[in-house]
């Protein structure tokens, strides 16, 4: 007989208690599947919606061991997570999605783009640097040339991790360890297409979306579904992201994010396997959240419908530059009386400087007025603190 997971006493545990666990929670509580939660924060944005709320440190070997043991299938919503736990629990029967195999490849960008390269999916031309100063070796020696994108192998996020080096003095402030750099390639846009895939194979794709970037912060403004590109580099996006899905054999969601350059050639620039900041408009404008997907699929549930009920744009919210302390969201009354506009609050009480603090979802027929919305939101609203 098939699992019951519906107000039985299987245990769903989410490794990570930020906003994307709290938004799997909104499926997790329609469905009353008990979920179990761990975070190092005892402020994490779970901590209220889950039915057990563990303190832990992602990265240490005991802590996520001794949580997994306790779930029936265990999944996470970040990927700073230890692996070599993963992988021990797994040993012993515990199911983790996605498996600790495909986060361990994923973890590592240099490991990441190897991966690419043996699957002949494409990517930018990079080369893998074990220290820092082998970048300037490389350099001197003329084998790298400037521009490029250097980039952090282990955790990075949000554009921390990354930067554009055009000249020797950019590299000084930056980590030791091990990186990469890529060449910087110029690119008409940024777009991703989430894969949601089951155990059994079978397979869904949202639609293609654009992300416009915030030209400092190196962090997503607004996320436009779907994406105002042609019919022809829409495909060619599907299918790559098909292709890297099946690459990956994944189990869960693999958000696939890639530059469409000059020529409307796709690039794969990186791969998360979990819910993604691009795919958060799908609450109000897919048919089925990728939220709700992904616990479809981490859970080898039928998979629903990918497709769009409309047009949506996702605005991040992020703390104002020079505001750190108790969080304020100022004008939020404002933007809620235009049209097709929902904001969403994570229930971080502290905000500063580029957090990540919510999101606001505008849905509308026709994409162009939906990003025109968009614009007056991300004016009117200001994340600041008291």
């Amino acid at each position: 007989m098939a699992q019951n997971y519906f107000s039985s006493d299987f245990k769903l545990g989410i490794l990570g208690g930020g906003q994307l666990g709290k938004m799997m929670l909104y499926t997790t509580r329609k469905f009353d599947i008990t979920t179990h939660v761990m975070d190092a924060s005892p402020e994490a944005p779970c901590r209220i919606a889950s039915d057990d709320f563990t303190l832990g440190d992602l990265m240490d070997y005991n802590a996520v061991y001794n949580f997994g043991k306790q779930v029936d299938v265990l999944t996470f919503e970040i990927e700073n997570v230890n692996v070599d736990a993963l992988e021990a629990l797994e040993k012993e029967g515990i199911t983790v999605y996605p498996s600790s195999k495909t986060l361990r490849t994923i973890q590592n960008k240099a490991t990441q783009k190897l991966f690419y390269r043996d699957h002949e999916i494409p990517t930018s031309d990079f080369s893998r640097f074990a220290y820092l100063s082998e970048v300037e070796d490389a350099l001197e020696n003329e084998a790298l040339e400037f521009p490029f994108v250097w980039k952090a192998a282990q955790f990075g996020y949000d554009g921390n991790g990354v930067k554009i080096v055009r000249q020797l003095s950019d590299l000084f402030d930056l980590p030791k360890g091990e990186c990469i750099a890529e060449a910087l390639i110029p690119f008409k846009n940024e777009l991703a297409v989430i894969v949601a895939r089951t155990k059994n194979g079978d397979i869904k794709t949202y639609p293609v979306v654009e992300m416009e970037f915030h030209p400092e912060a190196n962090q997503v403004e607004y996320v436009i579904c779907p994406a105002r590109i042609d019919e022809a580099v829409a495909k060619k996006a599907q299918d790559i992201a098909l292709k890297t899905s099946k690459a990956f054999e994944h189990v869960g969601l693999l958000a696939v994010e890639m530059f469409q350059t000059e020529d409307d050639d796709i690039l794969v620039n990186e791969v998360a396997p979990r819910p993604h900041n691009s795919g958060h408009q799908t609450i109000e404008a897919s048919y089925t959240s990728q939220f709700e997907q992904h616990i479809r699929a981490i859970l080898n549930l039928p998979l629903g419908r990918a497709d769009n009920k409309v047009g949506g744009i996702m605005v991040n919210l992020v703390g104002a530059e020079g505001h750190t302390g108790d969080v304020v969201y100022e004008h939020i009354e404002e933007i809620m009386q235009l049209e097709g506009v929902t904001p969403h609050i994570y229930g971080k009480k502290q905000t500063r400087p580029f957090r990540k603090m919510g999101h606001v979802t505008i849905v509308n027929e026709d994409i162009n007025e939906a990003r025109r919305i968009a614009e007056n939101v991300k004016k009117t609203i200001k994340v600041i603190s008291k």
